[in-house]
């Protein structure tokens, strides 16, 4: 008879992980679980983490929120990718990690292989405001205005490969104008400087905005949704206004390191919907103009890819650099 070959110990690896990706899934967590925020505290990454965080903690299990700020978003996406598999170490993903800046720099990390989607957890459009001193009213005034003030005029942006910096440059490349950009480390500083006139200019998200346009700091000139939105119904959409173009805005999900078990993530998935969908977490996020889509890991999955050649084709096609 022949004698059976003995397994070789790459195969034997193979058996072990197979058995045990299972067995850990099992008695996850057994641990706290590390949300990484690429932003600065009180921006919407920031909100949305500690809620996920808070929701899940109240169950018993320890969740913290943890903040990796600078390039980008780049610092926080490369600790993240580069962490064990193992569902302890999880990423608050926004737009210019995952699908923006892979087409303006090399990035240390592959947005599409490098991390496993979980859920997308909140969106927001885009709003144009300006410092109220500025004379204008509509955004074909604010065209008009820059056209006779070339080079006068700064749009400021929570970063570089941001929406708002995404959005500013499109805008100045549709109508011809001479904007220059500033970009800051977080969209709270940038907001500061508008208010204060330092910047004219810029598309925030429309929670961030909100507050400043109601106490009369900013002034709106147009949301960047598909509808008026509840929260600011008085300000027109820009398609309305003869620009349909700019459409969109920031959104927000959580991503794990790549081969994290399938379990995980679906536990990931499930207690996050559970968190967010608290009645008074979920209509206080909709009253600062936050959608929550909470889909299925694949939901998200597919609209980063949207999102990578939507920008990818904006870019581009406006031939914009960092």
């Amino acid at each position: 008879m022949r004698r059976p070959k003995p397994f070789s110990f790459a195969a034997a690896l193979v058996v072990f992980f197979c058995l045990s990706a299972p067995a850990a899934a099992q008695t996850y967590p057994t641990q706290p679980i590390r949300i990484i925020v690429p932003t600065p505290p009180g921006g919407v990454a920031d909100l949305l983490a500690r809620a996920i965080a808070q929701g899940i903690s109240a169950t018993g299990k320890t969740v913290i929120a943890e903040q990796r700020t600078g390039a980008g978003g780049v610092i926080a996406a490369e600790f993240v990718a580069k962490s064990a598999p193992d569902g302890y170490t999880v990423y608050m993903g926004f737009h210019p990690t995952q699908s923006i800046l892979v087409h303006l720099q090399k990035l240390p990390y592959d947005p599409a292989r490098d991390f496993e989607p979980i859920i997308l957890v909140g969106a927001s459009p885009n709003m144009l405001v300006v410092n109220p001193a500025l004379p204008v009213k509509t955004p074909k005034d604010l065209v008009e205005y820059a056209r006779r003030n070339p080079g006068k005029i700064s749009f400021g942006s929570p970063g570089n490969g941001s929406s708002g910096h995404m959005v500013g440059e499109q805008f100045k490349i549709m109508h011809g104008l001479d904007l220059v950009h500033v970009p800051y480390k977080g969209a709270g500083p940038a907001v500061i400087d508008l208010v204060a006139g330092h910047i004219q200019m810029m598309f925030d998200i429309v929670p961030l905005a909100r507050e400043q346009l109601l106490a009369g700091k900013v002034r709106a000139l147009g949301v960047m949704s598909p509808n008026r939105l509840p929260v600011v119904p008085d300000v027109p959409t820009m398609a309305e206004q003869g620009m349909p173009e700019l459409e969109g805005g920031p959104w927000f999900g959580l991503l794990a390191p790549a081969k994290t078990p399938r379990p995980i993530i679906d536990w990931l998935n499930a207690e996050t919907k559970k968190a967010m969908s608290a009645p008074d977490i979920r209509s206080k996020l909709e009253a600062l103009g936050v959608s929550l889509p909470l889909g299925s890991p694949e939901d998200f999955g597919t609209h980063i890819a949207a999102e990578t050649k939507r920008w990818g084709d904006i870019i581009k096609r406006a031939g914009i650099k960092l």
